[in-house]
């Protein structure tokens, strides 16, 4: 079963992925979002020519085949594109066994509790708490996760005093029984850090987010053995030996890799596995409703380190208007906060052919 055909449909934000094989099966995947139309043309000019032809059913070979052969160019944007084909190639393997993805690895189909997760810093701790209420109450979430400081914003907040305010109004507003999380977005130093963790310690919060600049690892560490929050990171980082290194180092107490940041399923599991022989919790990043959410959910329920919750953002169109009219049928819903995996083969959800009439539109063909 050779790849035939590889075609991206694109815009600025989101690009999705088709992959036909010679018997004329074909499966489905997405880049990785934000400049995904950049995204895109390295998948045609650098993935493909080492793809079209590949045996399909060999997805861990063709993974590392193209790390490989692209050597000179080890960033992030060939890790994004890889994540495309990758799962456009688990979508194609899982509907010849009229599986879900989650299934065909091993998983069943168990809802996922989810954290409502908010991508909001413009907004005052007052009327952040009115929004995670009304939440809770329309959907049943019982964990949150909340912005604190500003992003890489080297110790200052994104206006004084915010952190310190956002912190006990949130669990006040929220009550006892809610989980609360914060993410600091690589904000601050290790010391700043430690003192807005002791904040979320009295405050009972269940973890914090990238306290630290992400490529800084023994900073957050330095943070993680100063605290008893658990600390977490990964989102960001797309190296296997840098996954392997934080790990090993013990950087943080809860390891969120990013599917489509990554490169796909198959790497994603890599590092979950590594995860999973430290002892570490798996609670991987993905802050869209794209089909980076629905990857994630497969993951999750085929894990056996799966950490407590699903990320799931609450930004809709008025923030990501981009996310608007992507699929036929949306497989996102939230009943009493949790979320659950489609009852469909493959990732269970159909692109919208209207939107593809619309995206930019490149083929590869053998």
């Amino acid at each position: 079963m050779k790849i035939k055909t590889i075609e991206t449909f694109s815009t600025e934000f989101v690009g999705f992925v088709r992959v036909t094989v010679d018997s004329g099966e074909q499966g489905w995947g997405q880049v990785s979002t934000y400049h995904s139309d950049i995204t895109s043309t390295i998948l045609h000019r650098q993935i493909a020519p080492w793809s079209l032809g590949w045996d399909a059913t060999d997805i861990n070979g063709l993974v590392d085949i193209i790390t490989d052969r692209e050597h000179k160019f080890p960033g992030s944007y060939l890790r994004r594109a890889i994540g495309g084909l990758d799962t456009a190639l688990w979508d194609l393997h899982a509907k010849r066994e009229n599986k879900s993805v989650c299934e065909l690895i091993g998983g069943n189909r168990t809802p996922l509790r989810a954290y409502a997760s908010s991508m909001k810093r413009d907004i005052t701790p007052k009327n952040e708490a009115i929004r995670l209420q009304r939440l809770r109450d329309q959907y049943g979430f019982d964990a949150f996760k909340i912005r604190v400081g500003s992003e890489c914003g080297r110790d200052v907040d994104e206006w004084p005093g915010r952190s310190e305010e956002i912190i006990p109004t949130m669990r006040k507003a929220l009550g006892d029984d809610v989980a609360i999380l914060a993410d600091g977005n690589s904000c601050y130093s290790p010391k700043r850090a430690i003192e807005v963790g002791r904040l979320l310690e009295d405050n009972d919060y269940g973890h914090f987010e990238e306290p630290c600049p992400y490529w800084e690892m023994e900073q957050t560490r330095e943070v993680k053995d100063a605290l008893n929050i658990d600390v977490s990171g990964g989102e960001q980082d797309c190296d296997i030996p840098t996954w392997q290194h934080m790990i090993e180092m013990r950087a943080v107490d809860v390891i969120q890799p990013d599917v489509c940041y990554l490169g796909g399923l198959t790497r994603t599991l890599r590092v979950a596995k590594m995860g999973e022989l430290a002892g570490l919790p798996c609670t991987p990043h993905c802050a869209n409703l794209s089909m980076v959410t629905l990857f994630t959910m497969h993951l999750l329920a085929s894990i056996p380190n799966a950490g407590k919750y699903l990320e799931f953002s609450i930004e809709g169109e008025d923030y990501y208007p981009w996310q608007d009219g992507l699929f036929v049928k949306s497989p996102y819903d939230i009943v009493d906060g949790k979320a659950s995996i489609p009852d469909l083969p493959g990732w269970g959800v159909e692109i919208n052919p209207d939107w593809l009439d619309k995206a930019n539109y490149q083929k590869s063909e053998l």
